[in-house]
């Protein structure tokens, strides 16, 4: 007899991928609190305001806070969309012009409705995502299998981290177990107080990436963000330091990392992506 997981699997394996130019990048950390999901907020943000479709997909499962951040009340989310009670397009919030969040659910209530019909109907409807350049995934912080599966299912993968030696620490054990399966990944420094700081935290972690991954491997870092009261501000008032203090050095610096994402994608058009219909066929067959 045939599991549920034997079925997902399947149809992952048979079902014809649609071809979806929208590219997936998770945004992950080795631990919490390093600004993840701020960053990836005013990250979408960003590539927004550059002209960009894009849409945020709240993955951090048990600490999902990118609608607080973004001041919307989703009614529903994903699993509503699995039940049949509600369409994908139903549960797509406007955030701002050209700028979306899919509310997200945890795995577990997931995978109990994820069976074959409810996947196959799910994933007819990704067609809507059709014209949308970027889709943001905020994961949850750690290297436990379901932050994983979505890192595995991802076009591209983002690592943050602070300058705290714990934090540096975890960094790099996700840098480790991402170079298992992955030739590149990115790194952003979050909450540094100089360039210098900055090279200098990513330059330790090149030199022991070098004597430890395979030498195949590449880290690249996307840019660094200062500690800056006006990300204190705005997150303490529920508000995006890149649309409320545009013109700051750090909301510059965002936008200088979300030009460099752009030009990357840019660079990959003609390499084989994975696209939204396969990231989540992988999603719902890996819990």
């Amino acid at each position: 007899m045939k599991t549920q997981a034997d079925k997902l699997k399947n149809l992952v394996q048979n079902e014809k991928p649609k071809d979806l130019k929208t590219r997936v990048i998770a945004i992950t950390s080795g631990k919490g609190g390093v600004g993840k999901t701020t960053i990836t907020a005013n990250l979408g943000y960003a590539l927004s305001a550059l002209g960009f479709k894009v849409a945020l997909f709240d993955a951090d499962i048990g600490l999902a806070n990118l609608d607080v951040m973004l001041r919307v009340n989703p009614k529903r989310n994903i699993l509503n969309v699995l039940k049949n009670e509600c369409t994908l397009k139903d549960i797509v919030i406007e955030v701002d012009k050209n700028f979306y969040l899919i509310p997200g659910e945890s795995g577990e209530e997931i995978i109990n409705f994820a069976d074959e019909m409810s996947l196959s109907n799910f994933l007819s409807q990704l067609d809507y995502f059709e014209d949308f350049d970027f889709f943001l995934i905020d994961t949850s912080a750690g290297i436990d299998k379901r932050v994983q599966t979505f890192l595995d299912a991802a076009d591209d993968v983002i690592i943050v981290t602070v300058p705290e030696p714990a934090a540096i620490t975890d960094a790099y054990a996700m840098v480790k177990v991402i170079s298992e399966k992955r030739d590149i990944a990115y790194m952003i420094l979050n909450e540094v107080h100089s360039p210098k700081e900055a090279n200098n935290i990513f330059g330790k972690i090149i030199n022991v990436a070098k004597v430890n991954l395979r030498s195949d491997f590449r880290l690249l870092m996307l840019g660094y963000i200062k500690n800056d009261k006006s990300i204190y501000i705005s997150s303490t008032k529920r508000l995006l330091f890149t649309k409320e203090y545009p013109n700051s050095s750090v909301s510059e610096q965002v936008f200088s990392i979300a030009r460099k994402i752009a030009k990357i994608s840019e660079r990959k058009v003609l390499e084989k992506e994975k696209g939204l219909s396969s990231f989540f066929k992988k999603i719902f067959s890996g819990f």
